[in-house]
């Protein structure tokens, strides 16, 4: 079913292929009817918001424009994986002290769905190409200081072995004497310490792998992926159970310990971990369906984007990004990678009081929405939404390191960043909203969404609690008890009515079943 064709900056609907038919007609319009209020709709988030390009800082921004027009792809796709990239630089070597004993790492989890035929490998190769040059150049910057140690630990342990073997060839005092040596050439030996070859960026690694991962390149690394595959190895592909430990950490930047083989256990202290995913539409529902993503909270972790394909109404000769757009992106990300590389302990961003007044504000609204009701409850919503303003935070770091580099260091973050990592945060909350309604996350919510589908497609002015268990399937509603919380919705939403029963007779009597008046709107949806 093809979309009309819309600019690419206004909102658009993209969650109704996610649904079954005719779900849409369930939204009101604005205007009360009769007596009634206008009942409010179902899905809380159906017109999404295009990626809000305007906030990232100049150079990443008119990358990201660019990308997206060369590749004829939705800014939503470039601008996640431009985040990405800034996490993948910065991770593990900056936090932000927000107030008081509160900080905040800056490292993000995002993932970005659109269908097949949208030239998510294209873009996410563009974006992260600085990168991999950046790590191409470590490696081989590393390479004499690795031969240099692997060539010491050699000469160590054969003189080690060499001393061990001469001890055991001798006697009485000069036989402990020799030992004496060999333990101390031995423990030299062990002590000899060979650097890791530097990596930035993995993809296909089991939790593992990616601990191991974690450990050898100082606690920082990023899973940057145009598939959804490692979903299926977090919920257990190879290992036939979920491992979720080194996700949930290496978000938080909580200690993890990792086992090596072969080796002593090892903390890691503040590991940080970067996520850049770009998947399928349909990853989204199976995600939800895995046992431990929702209930440990690895769906609250990551910034969703559902973006609007554009195929069918891409150009067939679009603008080729710039020479100098994509040498000024490549320089500034080098740049970034390798100064931020030079930090063990991580640098500590402070915020001006412009940027703590608007951070007040974004909490004062966060806190709000997540009343009983409002926009942000919800079961995984419940999960998702107290990680929004520490979001905010995060990305607000990123946005000044991207703006200042280096320099960032000693420079308070503005308000002015602070405001556009609220404007980014509202793009991902509208998303997250929509991802979480189309992912099933609230059964109740389905199954209300159920029920009023039936009423608008049988519309009448009254309808009793038994007689719409009667029609309803049976695969949704087993018995008349798993309605009563599609009904308890619909009535909060405005959508029906409790009608005041009949008084009881004298003559006693099984009670009648409840009745409802249904709104007027679901009425005349269907005429």
């Amino acid at each position: 079913m093809s979309s009309p064709r819309v600019s690419p900056n206004e909102p658009y609907d993209n969650v109704s292929p996610l649904f079954p038919e005719g779900w849409e007609k369930t939204e009101p319009p604005s205007e009360p009817v009769d007596v009634w209020d206008s009942p409010i709709p179902l899905g809380q988030a159906h017109n999404l918001p295009p990626f809000p390009t305007k906030a990232l800082p100049g150079w990443l921004g008119a990358m990201v424009d660019a990308v997206a027009e060369e590749t004829q792809t939705p800014a939503d796709l470039a601008g996640g994986m431009g985040l990405a990239a800034l996490s993948t630089a910065c991770g593990g070597r900056a936090v932000i002290a927000v107030r008081g004993r509160w900080r905040e790492p800056v490292n993000l989890y995002i993932v970005i769905a659109l269908p097949p035929g949208n030239r998510k490998s294209a873009v996410v190769a563009e974006m992260t190409r600085p990168m991999l040059a950046v790590e191409k150049t470590l490696i081989e910057t590393n390479a004499k200081v690795r031969a240099e140690a692997e060539t010491t630990a050699k000469l160590a342990k054969t003189a080690a072995e060499k001393a061990a073997a001469k001890a055991a060839g001798a006697s009485g005092d000069e036989r402990a004497k020799l030992t004496a040596e060999a333990i101390d050439l031995a423990q030299a030996a062990e002590n000899v310490q060979i650097p890791a070859r530097p990596q930035l960026i993995a993809d296909d690694v089991t939790p593992e792998g990616l601990a191991s991962l974690l450990a050898e390149q100082g606690g920082r690394m990023a899973v940057i992926s145009a598939e959804g595959g490692i979903f299926d190895i977090i919920a257990g592909r190879y290992s036939g159970t979920p491992n979720l430990e080194v996700f949930l950490k290496g978000h938080a930047a909580d200690l993890l310990r990792v086992n090596r083989q072969g080796r002593d256990p090892q903390f890691l202290e503040a590991p940080a971990l970067t996520m850049g995913l770009a998947v399928q539409p349909s990853v989204f529902r199976d995600i939800a369906k895995s046992k431990g993503f929702s209930d440990r909270g690895l769906l609250a972790r990551f910034l969703y984007a559902l973006p609007k394909s554009m195929v069918g109404y891409r150009k067939i000769k679009p603008d080729l990004i710039p020479d100098k757009v994509a040498d000024t992106y490549t320089e500034n990300l080098k740049d970034l990678v390798t100064a931020m590389a030079e930090w063990t302990d991580p640098a500590v961003l402070t915020l001006s009081p412009d940027a703590n007044d608007v951070l007040l504000a974004h909490q004062d609204r966060t806190e709000k929405a997540q009343r009983p009701g409002a926009a942000l409850s919800g079961m995984d919503l419940d999960k998702w939404a107290p990680k929004l303003d520490g979001t905010v935070c995060r990305i607000a770091g990123l946005l000044h390191l991207a703006t200042h580099a280096a320099a960032g260091i000693t420079t308070p973050i503005s308000g002015e960043t602070m405001t556009n990592a609220a404007t980014i945060g509202a793009y991902y909350t509208a998303h997250a909203l929509a991802v979480f309604d189309a992912m099933g996350s609230d059964a109740a919510l389905a199954k209300a969404r159920t029920a009023l589908t039936w009423l608008v497609a049988n519309p009448r002015e009254s309808i009793s609690r038994r007689e719409l268990f009667n029609a309803l399937p049976r695969a949704d509603f087993p018995t008349v008890a798993d309605l009563d919380p599609a009904l308890t919705l619909l009535e909060d939403h405005g959508w029906i009515r409790q009608i005041e029963p009949p008084k009881r007779t004298s003559r006693g009597g099984r009670p009648p079943s409840p009745r409802y008046q249904t709104h007027p709107t679901a009425r005349q949806l269907t005429t």
